[in-house]
């Protein structure tokens, strides 16, 4: 496997009464079986395309000529929100986005996704963004995202105020569901009357599940990613799912039952994933709505948290370890011993740490993550642990896959569907009543 998954940490007979007991996890095991066999059964009957995705390859190679067409551009602007955009940034990341120290000087387009709506931050997008060499693209499966479709119509109207309006079919990309007949679709309609080319978003796969899709994979090709490679390692996943072990040989399958387990057993409602990488950053923002979107129904649901060591470390880890005791964590690293500058000894000795002397910032790191994992544990806190040996597209697909999987199957245990967001709606329409009377 492109990755290890650990749940010792989180058992009774390792660290105590606050993990979970070896009946709890049976228990949820027995009932996990169950969930496989659904999984099984809507990948090969095709009633959930996301399962498919990771064997297809045509819709990848599509992305070839829609790449070329960003050939030259200085700037990359992606509008969008939620799923829309939290997929392509998890992805861009290998590509050094949002990179400290390595994001101001990456080669290729400056990258932008402008997943939130602040009208101070896109007022000075406009301002400041060569409108003439950058490229805009609009991304939302229904169209009628309303911050994506305030951002385009905003985006158009400087195009049209620059004199680029002839060229709005060359500077903007739409990504939205096709037409579908009494179906109104806002993006599409508004993009289509200037004339901007459309590329179809999966129409099974919603926002959250997404990022397999042209919608993560997009940006990936953008910025010379192998998208291939992404769907490659999602396989591998998918893969063990179908191999017919029992579940608690399928890692996805395992930390679902082990999450929910821990939830029911012991009161663990807060789920943290903590990851020592800075390129795993936005997959734990990712993973927050993922989670907190497809399970939050009907009283049902932990809350996920995302963390990034070692800096959450100075900020997060007294709460973890002194606070309350309802939390089930994740501590995900990657092989970054023997990586990084290497620490002069001389230098090392005079800041009064000789032990540093001949390391690298790597053998820190690595080993903060592992003493992070330990402590937790040591302290009676549940802690599964995910190692990742290299940090590439196709260990990045499959820790994609995997927590997609993990979360579908949870919402099977609970007897939910993972797949719709009712809730959010009244905000929604809320928001546009109290627009029209301002």
């Amino acid at each position: 496997m492109l990755y290890v998954q650990s749940i010792e940490r989180a058992r009774e007979s390792a660290i105590g009464r606050e993990g979970v007991s070896d009946a709890a996890l049976g228990a949820a095991l027995a009932r996990t079986e169950a969930a496989l066999k659904v999984v099984r059964a809507w990948h090969a009957d095709g009633s959930l395309p996301l399962l498919g995705l990771p064997a297809e390859s045509a819709d990848v190679a599509a992305l070839k000529p829609v790449v070329a067409r960003f050939a030259g551009a200085t700037d990359l602007v992606f509008l969008g929100t939620g799923g829309s955009a939290l997929g392509g940034q998890t992805v861009a990341q290998l590509a050094d986005h949002l990179v400290p120290g390595a994001a101001p000087f990456r080669a290729g387009p400056r990258v932008h996704f402008m997943d939130n709506l602040d009208p101070l931050s896109f007022a000075a997008l406009l301002a400041h963004v060569p409108l003439a060499t950058a490229r805009f693209i609009a991304i939302s499966k229904s169209g009628g995202t309303g911050e994506t479709l305030m951002q385009t119509i905003a985006v158009l109207d400087t195009l049209k105020k620059a004199g680029l309006e002839s060229r709005i079919p060359e500077l903007v990309f739409g990504l939205s569901e096709p037409a579908k007949p009494g179906k109104t679709n806002g993006l599409r309609t508004l993009l289509e009357a200037f004339g901007v080319t459309m590329m179809e978003h999966h129409t099974g796969v919603g926002g959250r599940f997404s990022v397999l899709t042209n919608v993560g994979l997009l940006p990936a090709a953008a910025l010379g990613l192998d998208a291939q490679a992404i769907r490659a390692g999602a396989q591998e996943v998918m893969d063990a799912v179908l191999s017919g072990k029992p579940a608690a040989e399928v890692a996805p399958a395992l930390g679902a039952a082990t999450a929910l387990a821990l939830a029911e057993e012991r009161g663990k409602t807060i789920a943290v994933v903590m990851a020592y990488a800075d390129r795993l950053a936005m997959f734990t923002k990712w993973y927050v709505q993922l989670w907190a979107e497809s399970l939050g129904k009907e009283g049902h649901g932990t809350t996920p948290v995302g963390a990034l060591g070692p800096v959450d470390q100075h900020s997060q880890l007294q709460l973890y370890l002194a606070g309350p005791k309802d939390k089930f964590f994740t501590v995900i690293t990657t092989g970054v011993k023997g990586k990084g500058p290497k620490l002069d000894p001389e230098l090392s000795k005079i800041a009064g740490e000789p032990g540093f002397g001949g390391r690298t910032i790597g053998d820190l790191v690595a080993a903060q993550g592992r003493a992070t994992a330990d402590t937790l544990a040591k302290n009676g806190l549940p802690t599964r642990t995910i190692h990742v040996e290299t940090l590439d597209e196709r260990s990045l697909g499959a820790l994609l896959m995997h927590f997609m999987l993990e979360t579908i199957i949870a919402a099977q245990l609970l007897g939910i569907d993972a797949f719709d967001q009712p809730a959010v709606e009244e905000g929604k329409i809320l928001a546009k009543q109290y627009l029209a009377e301002s």
